[in-house]
Protein backbone atom coordinates (compact mmCIF):
# COMPACT_ATOMS: atom_id res chain seq x y z
CA UNK A 1 0.00 0.00 0.00
CA UNK A 2 1.24 3.50 -0.81
CA UNK A 3 1.81 6.00 1.96
CA UNK A 4 0.40 9.50 2.12
CA UNK A 5 1.65 12.64 3.85
CA UNK A 6 0.70 16.29 3.75
CA UNK A 7 0.14 19.53 5.61
CA UNK A 8 -3.24 20.55 7.00
CA UNK A 9 -3.76 24.14 8.20
CA UNK A 10 -6.35 24.82 10.89
CA UNK A 11 -7.61 28.39 10.56
CA UNK A 12 -10.30 30.42 12.29
CA UNK A 13 -10.98 33.24 14.69
CA UNK A 14 -9.28 33.38 18.10
CA UNK A 15 -10.73 30.85 20.56
CA UNK A 16 -12.52 28.84 17.84
CA UNK A 17 -10.96 25.65 19.26
CA UNK A 18 -8.06 25.09 16.84
CA UNK A 19 -5.54 24.15 19.52
CA UNK A 20 -8.01 21.82 21.24
CA UNK A 21 -8.74 20.12 17.90
CA UNK A 22 -5.03 19.79 17.10
CA UNK A 23 -4.30 18.21 20.47
CA UNK A 24 -7.19 15.75 20.07
CA UNK A 25 -6.14 14.83 16.53
CA UNK A 26 -2.54 14.21 17.58
CA UNK A 27 -3.50 12.52 20.85
CA UNK A 28 -1.05 14.58 22.90
CA UNK A 29 -0.76 18.12 24.11
CA UNK A 30 1.39 19.98 21.59
CA UNK A 31 -0.43 23.31 21.46
CA UNK A 32 -1.20 25.78 24.20
CA UNK A 33 -4.88 25.70 25.20
CA UNK A 34 -6.38 28.37 27.45
CA UNK A 35 -9.67 30.18 27.84
CA UNK A 36 -7.98 33.37 26.68
CA UNK A 37 -7.82 34.33 23.01
CA UNK A 38 -4.71 34.70 20.83
CA UNK A 39 -2.59 32.29 22.87
CA UNK A 40 -1.09 30.41 19.92
CA UNK A 41 1.79 32.43 18.52
CA UNK A 42 4.00 30.16 16.45
CA UNK A 43 2.79 27.76 13.79
CA UNK A 44 2.90 24.64 15.92
CA UNK A 45 2.90 21.46 13.89
CA UNK A 46 1.41 18.33 15.33
CA UNK A 47 1.85 15.01 13.54
CA UNK A 48 -0.98 12.46 13.48
CA UNK A 49 -0.83 8.94 12.03
CA UNK A 50 -3.97 7.48 10.49
CA UNK A 51 -3.46 4.14 8.75
CA UNK A 52 -0.84 4.70 6.05
CA UNK A 53 -1.30 8.47 6.14
CA UNK A 54 0.72 11.02 8.06
CA UNK A 55 -1.20 14.25 8.68
CA UNK A 56 0.97 17.21 9.65
CA UNK A 57 -1.16 19.87 11.32
CA UNK A 58 -0.26 23.54 11.24
CA UNK A 59 -2.01 25.21 14.17
CA UNK A 60 -2.21 28.86 13.21
CA UNK A 61 -2.76 31.89 15.43
CA UNK A 62 -6.38 33.04 15.45
CA UNK A 63 -7.19 35.43 12.62
CA UNK A 64 -8.18 38.85 13.89
CA UNK A 65 -7.65 42.56 13.15
CA UNK A 66 -3.97 43.17 14.01
CA UNK A 67 -3.02 46.34 15.87
CA UNK A 68 0.55 45.78 17.10
CA UNK A 69 3.69 44.35 15.52
CA UNK A 70 3.25 41.04 17.37
CA UNK A 71 -0.39 40.82 16.21
CA UNK A 72 0.59 41.49 12.58
CA UNK A 73 3.34 38.86 12.71
CA UNK A 74 0.86 36.33 14.17
CA UNK A 75 -1.74 36.97 11.44
CA UNK A 76 0.95 36.73 8.73
CA UNK A 77 2.01 33.38 10.21
CA UNK A 78 -1.59 32.17 10.09
CA UNK A 79 -2.07 32.99 6.41
CA UNK A 80 1.41 31.69 5.63
CA UNK A 81 0.41 28.36 7.18
CA UNK A 82 -2.77 28.24 5.09
CA UNK A 83 -0.96 29.13 1.87
CA UNK A 84 1.64 26.37 2.39
CA UNK A 85 -0.89 23.64 3.26
CA UNK A 86 -2.31 20.86 1.08
CA UNK A 87 -5.67 21.08 2.85
CA UNK A 88 -7.22 23.90 4.88
CA UNK A 89 -9.80 23.39 7.64
CA UNK A 90 -11.80 26.47 8.62
CA UNK A 91 -13.07 26.12 12.17
CA UNK A 92 -16.06 28.18 13.28
CA UNK A 93 -18.06 28.14 16.51
CA UNK A 94 -21.63 26.85 16.19
CA UNK A 95 -23.07 29.26 18.76
CA UNK A 96 -21.34 32.34 17.31
CA UNK A 97 -22.32 31.66 13.72
CA UNK A 98 -21.10 33.89 10.90
CA UNK A 99 -19.40 36.76 12.68
CA UNK A 100 -17.67 39.72 11.06
CA UNK A 101 -14.37 37.90 11.57
CA UNK A 102 -15.63 34.78 9.77
CA UNK A 103 -16.84 36.99 6.90
CA UNK A 104 -13.33 38.45 6.56
CA UNK A 105 -11.73 34.98 6.60
CA UNK A 106 -14.11 33.80 3.83
CA UNK A 107 -13.18 36.87 1.79
CA UNK A 108 -9.47 36.13 2.21
CA UNK A 109 -10.00 32.45 1.30
CA UNK A 110 -11.65 33.48 -1.96
CA UNK A 111 -8.64 35.63 -2.80
CA UNK A 112 -6.04 33.00 -1.86
CA UNK A 113 -4.06 31.86 -4.88
CA UNK A 114 -3.73 28.20 -5.86
CA UNK A 115 -6.42 25.56 -5.74
CA UNK A 116 -6.55 23.75 -2.46
CA UNK A 117 -9.30 21.87 -0.73
CA UNK A 118 -10.97 23.73 2.10
CA UNK A 119 -13.14 21.87 4.60
CA UNK A 120 -15.54 23.52 7.03
CA UNK A 121 -15.61 22.26 10.62
CA UNK A 122 -18.42 23.62 12.77
CA UNK A 123 -17.17 23.28 16.34
CA UNK A 124 -18.92 23.26 19.73
CA UNK A 125 -22.02 21.64 18.23
CA UNK A 126 -23.26 20.65 21.69
CA UNK A 127 -24.09 24.31 22.34
CA UNK A 128 -26.88 24.65 19.74
CA UNK A 129 -29.94 22.77 18.44
CA UNK A 130 -29.86 20.73 15.19
CA UNK A 131 -31.95 23.19 13.08
CA UNK A 132 -29.50 26.00 13.92
CA UNK A 133 -26.57 23.80 12.90
CA UNK A 134 -28.14 22.82 9.59
CA UNK A 135 -29.00 26.45 8.84
CA UNK A 136 -25.44 27.57 9.61
CA UNK A 137 -23.97 24.81 7.43
CA UNK A 138 -26.24 25.77 4.50
CA UNK A 139 -25.43 29.47 4.88
CA UNK A 140 -21.65 28.87 5.02
CA UNK A 141 -21.68 26.58 1.99
CA UNK A 142 -23.60 29.18 0.01
CA UNK A 143 -20.87 31.72 0.78
CA UNK A 144 -17.92 29.44 -0.05
CA UNK A 145 -17.50 26.20 -2.01
CA UNK A 146 -16.26 23.92 0.80
CA UNK A 147 -15.08 20.46 -0.23
CA UNK A 148 -16.67 18.90 2.87
CA UNK A 149 -18.47 20.02 6.02
CA UNK A 150 -18.01 18.41 9.44
CA UNK A 151 -19.97 18.89 12.65
CA UNK A 152 -17.63 18.43 15.60
CA UNK A 153 -16.90 19.04 19.26
CA UNK A 154 -13.12 19.27 19.58
CA UNK A 155 -13.38 19.27 23.37
CA UNK A 156 -15.59 16.18 23.64
CA UNK A 157 -14.36 14.37 20.51
CA UNK A 158 -17.66 14.21 18.60
CA UNK A 159 -17.10 13.96 14.84
CA UNK A 160 -13.32 14.31 15.12
CA UNK A 161 -12.58 10.78 13.82
CA UNK A 162 -14.64 11.40 10.65
CA UNK A 163 -12.65 14.57 9.97
CA UNK A 164 -9.38 12.76 10.64
CA UNK A 165 -10.32 9.89 8.29
CA UNK A 166 -11.22 12.35 5.54
CA UNK A 167 -7.95 14.25 5.94
CA UNK A 168 -5.97 10.98 5.83
CA UNK A 169 -7.49 10.26 2.41
CA UNK A 170 -7.01 13.83 1.16
CA UNK A 171 -3.29 14.36 1.82
CA UNK A 172 -1.11 13.59 -1.23
CA UNK A 173 0.55 10.24 -1.88
CA UNK A 174 4.18 10.25 -0.88
CA UNK A 175 6.68 9.25 1.81
CA UNK A 176 6.14 10.26 5.41
CA UNK A 177 7.68 13.59 6.37
CA UNK A 178 8.55 12.72 9.98
CA UNK A 179 9.49 9.59 11.96
CA UNK A 180 6.39 7.59 12.91
CA UNK A 181 6.78 8.28 16.65
CA UNK A 182 7.33 12.05 16.34
CA UNK A 183 4.31 14.14 17.33
CA UNK A 184 5.63 17.67 16.79
CA UNK A 185 8.40 19.35 14.83
CA UNK A 186 9.01 22.11 17.35
CA UNK A 187 12.24 21.84 19.32
CA UNK A 188 11.63 20.61 22.87
CA UNK A 189 13.04 23.91 24.16
CA UNK A 190 10.18 25.77 22.48
CA UNK A 191 7.52 23.28 23.61
CA UNK A 192 8.77 23.67 27.20
CA UNK A 193 8.62 27.47 26.89
CA UNK A 194 5.05 27.23 25.58
CA UNK A 195 4.05 25.08 28.55
CA UNK A 196 5.32 27.71 30.98
CA UNK A 197 3.67 30.51 29.01
CA UNK A 198 0.36 28.64 29.17
CA UNK A 199 0.57 28.47 32.97
CA UNK A 200 1.33 32.20 33.10
CA UNK A 201 -1.61 32.95 30.79
CA UNK A 202 -4.01 30.93 32.92
CA UNK A 203 -2.84 32.43 36.19
CA UNK A 204 -2.41 36.12 35.44
CA UNK A 205 -4.51 39.12 34.64
CA UNK A 206 -6.03 39.11 31.15
CA UNK A 207 -3.91 41.90 29.65
CA UNK A 208 -0.54 40.82 30.95
CA UNK A 209 0.07 37.55 29.02
CA UNK A 210 0.33 39.31 25.63
CA UNK A 211 3.08 41.50 27.03
CA UNK A 212 5.29 38.65 28.16
CA UNK A 213 7.18 35.86 26.50
CA UNK A 214 9.12 32.83 27.75
CA UNK A 215 12.42 31.52 26.41
CA UNK A 216 14.29 28.36 27.35
CA UNK A 217 17.82 29.63 27.87
CA UNK A 218 19.52 26.43 29.01
CA UNK A 219 18.73 22.71 28.84
CA UNK A 220 21.01 20.26 30.61
CA UNK A 221 20.65 16.48 30.38
CA UNK A 222 21.75 15.00 33.71
CA UNK A 223 23.41 11.64 34.37
CA UNK A 224 20.44 10.39 36.40
CA UNK A 225 18.14 10.78 33.36
CA UNK A 226 16.53 14.00 34.56
CA UNK A 227 16.73 17.38 32.82
CA UNK A 228 17.55 20.83 34.20
CA UNK A 229 15.64 23.54 32.33
CA UNK A 230 16.37 27.25 32.86
CA UNK A 231 13.81 29.66 31.45
CA UNK A 232 13.56 33.44 31.26
CA UNK A 233 10.22 35.23 31.42
CA UNK A 234 10.46 38.60 29.66
CA UNK A 235 7.95 41.28 30.69
CA UNK A 236 7.50 44.80 29.33
CA UNK A 237 7.28 46.77 32.59
CA UNK A 238 8.56 46.79 36.17
CA UNK A 239 5.02 46.49 37.49
CA UNK A 240 4.51 43.32 35.45
CA UNK A 241 7.50 41.69 37.14
CA UNK A 242 5.82 42.08 40.53
CA UNK A 243 2.60 40.53 39.19
CA UNK A 244 4.48 37.51 37.82
CA UNK A 245 6.45 37.00 41.05
CA UNK A 246 3.45 37.52 43.34
CA UNK A 247 3.48 38.12 47.08
CA UNK A 248 6.62 36.52 48.57
CA UNK A 249 7.16 34.78 45.21
CA UNK A 250 4.01 32.65 45.59
CA UNK A 251 2.75 33.18 42.03
CA UNK A 252 6.02 32.24 40.31
CA UNK A 253 6.37 29.18 42.58
CA UNK A 254 2.87 27.95 41.67
CA UNK A 255 3.51 28.54 37.96
CA UNK A 256 6.87 26.75 38.15
CA UNK A 257 5.36 23.72 39.92
CA UNK A 258 2.49 23.45 37.43
CA UNK A 259 4.77 23.85 34.37
CA UNK A 260 7.33 21.37 35.75
CA UNK A 261 4.65 18.73 36.35
CA UNK A 262 3.40 19.08 32.78
CA UNK A 263 6.94 18.86 31.37
CA UNK A 264 7.61 15.71 33.42
CA UNK A 265 4.42 14.13 32.12
CA UNK A 266 5.28 15.09 28.53
CA UNK A 267 8.91 13.92 28.74
CA UNK A 268 8.27 10.92 30.96
CA UNK A 269 11.08 11.81 33.39
CA UNK A 270 12.07 14.17 36.18
CA UNK A 271 12.54 17.85 35.42
CA UNK A 272 14.28 20.53 37.48
CA UNK A 273 12.76 23.83 36.32
CA UNK A 274 14.25 27.23 37.19
CA UNK A 275 12.38 30.39 36.23
CA UNK A 276 13.64 33.98 36.23
CA UNK A 277 11.79 37.19 35.38
CA UNK A 278 13.45 40.02 33.47
CA UNK A 279 12.10 43.43 32.42
CA UNK A 280 12.76 44.25 28.75
CA UNK A 281 10.64 47.23 27.90
CA UNK A 282 10.98 46.89 24.14
CA UNK A 283 10.94 43.11 23.72
CA UNK A 284 7.95 43.48 21.35
CA UNK A 285 10.31 45.33 18.98
CA UNK A 286 13.23 42.87 19.19
CA UNK A 287 13.74 40.57 16.20
CA UNK A 288 15.41 37.92 18.37
CA UNK A 289 12.27 37.48 20.53
CA UNK A 290 10.20 36.83 17.40
CA UNK A 291 12.65 34.19 16.16
CA UNK A 292 12.33 32.40 19.51
CA UNK A 293 8.53 32.30 18.99
CA UNK A 294 8.85 30.98 15.43
CA UNK A 295 7.54 34.24 13.96
CA UNK A 296 8.99 36.51 11.29
CA UNK A 297 9.87 39.95 12.73
CA UNK A 298 9.45 41.61 9.31
CA UNK A 299 5.87 40.32 9.04
CA UNK A 300 5.02 42.76 11.84
CA UNK A 301 5.79 45.84 9.74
Amino acid sequence: MSTRAGFVALIGEPNAGKSTLLNRMVGAKVSIVTHKVQTTRARIRGVAMQGDSQIVFVDTPGLFQPKRRLDRAMVAAAWGGAADADVVVLLIEAHRGISEGVEKILEALREMKGKRRVALAINKIDRVESPVLLGLSKDMNERYDFTETFMISAEKGFGVQALRDWLAAEVPEGPWLYPEDQIADLPMRMIAAEMTREKLTLRLHQELPYQLTVETEHWEERDDGSARIDQMIYVARDGHKGIVLGKKGETIKAISTSARQEMEEFLGRRVHLFLQVKVRENWLEEAERYSEMGLNFKDGN
